[in-house]
Order: structure tokens, then C-alpha cells, then sequence
């Protein structure tokens, strides 16, 4: 953009060098467009897709909390969390319990 300005400020040049400010503003333009669209765009999307896959975690404590606070036992509470992880990190209700199972009592 800022080519494009010192072009307009400099409008009364001769052709020839007017013509170099012409490109050197249009390389700029190209650059940039470069960058924001092949670079710096699908840098962001990939950052918010971690950050999204990362706050799931969080969502299933969260939910895992709340469902307990609610006076819900243990396992039901557990239940409610492995429901909110997403399906394809989602354990079985077997493979769950088999977990809980080896858990020893005085851990908890």
C-alpha cells in the first residue's frame, strides 16, 4: 500500500520512472497478498485447530466436575465425561470400567 502512495505522490515523473514505481507497488501488492493468503493464513488456521483439539481436555474435566458437584456418584460422572470426549479418542464403556477396575481403593 505504501507503494501505491509514494506512485501517487509522484505522479508528475516522466514515464520511465514512474513505471518502476508502478511495479515496485505491484511487486509489494503481490507480497503481500502472498504472505497473508500462503502464509500467515494457514499458519492461524492450523493454531486454532490445536488449540480447539487441546481445550477438549478441559471440556471433560469441566463436564466430569460439574456432573459431580451435581451429586452424581463416581462412575456415573466419569460416564458423563467419557461421553464428551470426542469419538474418535472416545473409550469403549468395557474398556472404562476395565480402567476404573484397576484403580485400587485407597487411591481415590
Amino acid at each position: 500500500m505504501l507503494g501505491v502512495i509514494k506512485t501517487m505522490g509522484s505522479i508528475t515523473e516522466p514515464p520511465e520512472i514512474l513505471g518502476a514505481m508502478i511495479g515496485g507497488a505491484l511487486v509489494g501488492t503481490f507480497m503481500g497478498v502472498f504472505l497473508a493468503y500462503g502464509l500467515v493464513g494457514p499458519i492461524s488456521t492450523r493454531l486454532k485447530g490445536i488449540v480447539y483439539e487441546d481445550s477438549h481436555f478441559y471440556h471433560v474435566i469441566r463436564d466430569i466436575l460439574v456432573a459431580h458437584l451435581h451429586g452424581n456418584s463416581a462412575q456415573v460422572s466419569v460416564e458423563i465425561g467419557r461421553g464428551s470426549v470426542p469419538s474418535s479418542a472416545q473409550p469403549s464403556f468395557l474398556e472404562l470400567e476395565e480402567s476404573l477396575n484397576t484403580i485400587p481403593a485407597d487411591a481415590g
